[in-house]
C-alpha cells in the first residue's frame, strides 16, 4: 500500500519515527509493560495507543495522575528504554513511508520529529537503514512541550530553514496530527 501525498507546495518532509517509519509500537507496548509491572503499575493497552507520541515521562506522570500511583518517573522510563533497547533487533520498517523517505532523499529536506528519546530514535533509523536519509532528527531533548503541543514540528521546520506552511507531516498518531495542525503544517495520517 503507498501513502498518498497531498497536493501542495511542500519544501520538506517530517516524520514521525516510531509508528511511523518503524512498525514497532508492539515493542514499546512490550517494554512499558515489563517497565510498568517492575513498579507495581499497569499501562492498559488502549492507553498506550491513545496517549502515542506523548513523550515517556509525561506518559508515567499521567499514569501516576490516573491510577493514583507514586512510581518514581526516571526509574521507569531509564526501565522502559532499557527494554526497548534490548529489542531493537526486531524493529522493522513501515514499507510504503520508508519508501517514500527514500524517494524523496536528496531532493528537498527530510527530518524525523519524534517523541523518543533520541539515543533510541538514532538507533531505530540505524536498524532500519535509514539514518541517512533525513538531515535533522528531532527528539524529546530538543524541545520543552511534547506532542500534541507544536513544538517537535516547529523545532524540525526551524532547523531544516522551512516555512511550517511549505511543510508536510507523516504521524501515525492523533496526538501526532494535533501537534501538525498546531505547528500549521499539512498532515498525513499513515
Amino acid at each position: 500500500m503507498s501513502v498518498e501525498m497531498p497536493p501542495g507546495d511542500f519544501r520538506a518532509l517530517i516524520f514521525d519515527c516510531d509508528g511511523t517509519l518503524a512498525d514497532n509500537m508492539p515493542l514499546h507496548y512490550q517494554a512499558w509493560s515489563r517497565a510498568m509491572e517492575d513498579f507495581g503499575g499497569s499501562y492498559p493497552e488502549e492507553l498506550f495507543y491513545e496517549w502515542g507520541g506523548v513523550p515517556t515521562a509525561h506518559i508515567v506522570e499521567r499514569l501516576n495522575r490516573r491510577f493514583g500511583l507514586s512510581m518514581d518517573v526516571g526509574g521507569v522510563v531509564d526501565r522502559k528504554e532499557h527494554y526497548y533497547r534490548e529489542m531493537i533487533p526486531h524493529v522493522v520498517p513501515k514499507e510504503n513511508v520508508v519508501a517514500l523517505a527514500r524517494e524523496f532523499h536528496g531532493k528537498i529536506p527530510l527530518a524525523v520529529a519524534s517523541g523518543g528519546h533520541r539515543d533510541l530514535v538514532e538507533r531505530t533509523l540505524v536498524m532500519l537503514g535509514i539514518r541517512d536519509c533525513f538531515r535533522e532528527v528531532i527528539a524529546a531533548e530538543d524541545y520543552e512541550c511534547g506532542k500534541p503541543f507544536p513544538d517537535p514540528f516547529l523545532t524540525a521546520a526551524a532547523r531544516l530553514g522551512v516555512e511550517p506552511r511549505h511543510c508536510l507531516v507523516f504521524e501515525d498518531s492523533t496526538t501526532g496530527v494535533e501537534a501538525a495542525r498546531a505547528a500549521g503544517m499539512a498532515w498525513v495520517l499513515v
